[in-house]
């Protein structure tokens, strides 16, 4: 659909659902869940929506937790080591943020990291184990995350990819061929004068299909069984290409 016709579509959904409802927001997607397959290349999902006065709208999506070692190397007599590690959990395995404009001119920063907008405001758990190393150190190391996530095109910030015409809005997340799968949660706010007044969360999932669900299931939940398979494909394919080699 091109973008003047899906406004008109949209705009006539919309002035249906809000003076029915009197809902300020109103937001949806293109799609609930993705479908990772063998040639699965990443995947564009629009989200759009629309609101009852000029506003501003912040999307915030968030990929499943997980528990992530980050290590410093150091060099020692002339070999490069793992010297220090920290244990982080919590960690969004995918984190990305639309907005309409630059976050600063939205909100302030204590609004900001009270929503978790921005990769800067992420809260990651610190390890029992490792919870002795000082604050300034930390930083450090959870710097490496974030450096690393946005390397991975796991984590990223989008400003001016909210577009609006009139009440009407639209952004696309993106989700790359590396997106891990899980369960994600979309989140968009409404704000006015630097205030949330309105969210509304909407959950996606993102599943292996078909072969790759298969066997993902039977390593996981069958592992004996999977282990002798592997054995028994990897006798056959020795066998098939030994003879292959004799009858050449």
């Amino acid at each position: 659909m091109n973008r003047p016709a899906f406004f008109l579509a949209l705009g006539l959904a919309a002035t249906a659902v809000l003076p029915a409802t009197a809902q300020s927001l109103v937001a949806d997607m293109s799609e609930s869940s993705i479908s990772i397959t063998s040639n699965f290349t990443g995947k564009d999902i629009l989200l759009f929506g629309a609101v009852d006065e000029p506003s501003d709208v912040v999307v915030v999506v968030q990929g499943p937790r997980e528990e992530l070692v980050v290590r410093r190397k150091a060099k020692v007599s002339g070999i490069w080591m793992n010297r220090r590690s920290v244990t982080f959990q919590g960690v969004p395995a995918y984190y990305a943020v639309a907005s309409n404009r630059p976050l600063e001119g939205i909100a302030s920063q204590t609004v900001r990291a009270q929503f978790r907008m921005g990769g800067a405001f992420l809260d990651f758990a610190v390890a029992a184990s490792t919870r002795h190393l000082a604050g300034a150190e930390l930083l450090e190391f959870r710097e490496a995350i974030l450096r690393n996530k946005r390397r991975d095109l796991l984590y990223f910030d989008v400003e001016n990819s909210v577009q609006f015409r009139e009440r009407l809005f639209r952004t696309s997340i993106v989700f790359p061929a590396s997106a891990p799968e899980g369960d994600y949660t979309v989140t968009t706010y409404l704000l006015r004068d630097g205030r949330v007044v309105a969210e509304q969360s909407t959950p996606l999932q993102i599943r292996k299909a078909g072969i790759e669900r298969m066997i993902f299931d039977l390593a996981n939940q069958r592992p004996a069984l999977y282990g002798i398979i592997a054995i028994l494909i990897a006798l056959a394919s020795g066998w098939v290409a030994a003879a292959a080699f004799r009858r050449a």
